[in-house]
């Protein structure tokens, strides 16, 4: 049975109380009533709401205070206001504080009815992008404990609260994209876009207009007017992979942009100011494309405030029991099925290869193991199954 929504009623009138109280039971709530803001606070500390209405005027703590004390708990029940003394400030300044919403007395049953529904939309909204993000970060977990991956780590809690631009080198498959993430994840930015470009998989004809959008009739098939990346990752992150594989003349552009903050869309002269930190990833040397010419070493210098090397997997191969738990896990989860056991004769047998893809080859490989092997992962299946079978 599902449980009913849980309301917390703090109100100095005991008339007002019983009457919410009433109202709210009918329409299917849990109620609980405190008849001054301190009980209220001691009752939100004990207990998890829905939603909150609260009293302004009470003696001893008013319900401003009350507001600030529950916001001081970074509680995410929405609080609605209520008052019979409303004024245009007071109402002001309980939304500045965080107050969902502000009624007057005497209480419009509609309305608190619609505002009490709309919190509840709020709250579960605010509930499921938590949820989102505990799943996507999940997604994103960066596993190791070597050396090189505590460095990496360690750069990565420094630089991100910064808006430094960051160079991310090392070969396919090392995670680059997911240093990138953890940059952005951990910067100020992370409520704002987080937009990924992978340059070498885009024609360079269709690099520019990728990157800073297009007018309509700007070539034949431009129908109509398209906002590139740049302007797609306002206020937040864009993520350039695999820049070494960028055309001339684009990064002529993206050194442009990178100067002045502003992009123009193909087929306009109208310049567009951007707010956006751009963190680019190579598994290529730049130094040797520069002086092949194919890299312009201007945005290279631009690019690279900070590097961030991610270590290779035969360079940190004490993380691979680690990994080997991790994917064991995360690849069992995702098919339903109970976690193998990885028994250490298997590690040894992992430890020993030459992972040329990096983590991206071995966690194909665990999910081989997880699938063809039965109960137990023993060194001889990673001798059979560790290699594409056919």
């Amino acid at each position: 049975m599902e449980a009913l929504p849980k309301v917390l009623i703090i109100d100095d009138e005991k008339a007002i109380r019983r009457a919410l109280k009433d109202i709210l039971e009918y329409e299917k709530f849990s109620v609980d009533l405190a008849d001054d803001g301190i009980s209220g606070v001691e009752l939100v500390k004990t207990n998890t709401y829905d939603i909150i209405l609260c009293d302004i005027k009470m003696p001893d703590m008013d319900g401003i205070e009350v507001l600030e004390a529950i916001q001081e708990m970074n509680c995410d029940t929405p609080i609605i206001m209520i008052s019979g003394h409303g004024t245009v400030e007071t109402a002001v300044e309980a939304i500045k504080k965080g107050a969902f919403d502000f009624i007057e007395k005497p209480l419009d049953l509609n309305r608190l009815l619609i505002t009490i529904r709309n919190a509840l939309d709020k709250a579960n909204l605010i509930s499921e992008t938590k949820v989102l993000k505990r799943k996507v970060s999940k997604m994103f977990d960066m596993v190791g404990e070597s050396e090189g991956m505590r460095l990496v780590k360690a750069m990565i809690d420094k630089v991100a609260p910064t808006d430094a631009r960051v160079l991310i080198t090392g070969e396919n498959g090392t995670g680059k994209e997911l240093v990138a993430r953890w940059l952005h994840e951990k910067s100020d930015r992370n409520l704002q876009p987080f937009i990924e470009v992978n340059c070498a998989a885009i024609p360079s004809e269709l690099i520019e207009s990728e990157l800073f959008g297009h007018e309509k009739g700007a070539f034949t098939s431009a129908h109509k007017l398209r906002k590139g990346k740049f302007e797609q990752a306002d206020g937040g992150t864009l993520f350039l992979d695999e820049i070494g594989d960028m055309s001339l003349s684009a990064q002529a552009k993206v050194l442009r942009a990178l100067q002045e903050n502003t992009i123009s869309r193909v087929g306009s002269e109208k310049s567009i100011r951007v707010n956006v930190r751009v963190l680019a990833a190579t598994n290529k040397n730049l130094r040797e494309e520069i002086d092949l010419k194919n890299f312009r070493e201007d945005l290279y210098h631009r690019l690279s405030v900070i590097v961030i090397k991610v270590p290779s997997l035969k360079e940190r191969k004490d993380d691979i029991p680690l990994l080997a738990d991790y994917f064991n896990k995360l690849i069992c989860s995702e098919h339903g099925i109970p976690t193998k056991k990885i028994v250490e004769s298997a590690i040894d047998e992992l430890k020993k290869m030459n992972w040329t893809g990096n983590i991206r080859e071995f966690r194909n490989v665990l999910e081989r193991l997880i699938i063809l092997c039965e109960k137990e992962i023993k060194g001889e299946d990673v001798k059979i199954y560790a290699q594409p079978i056919g």
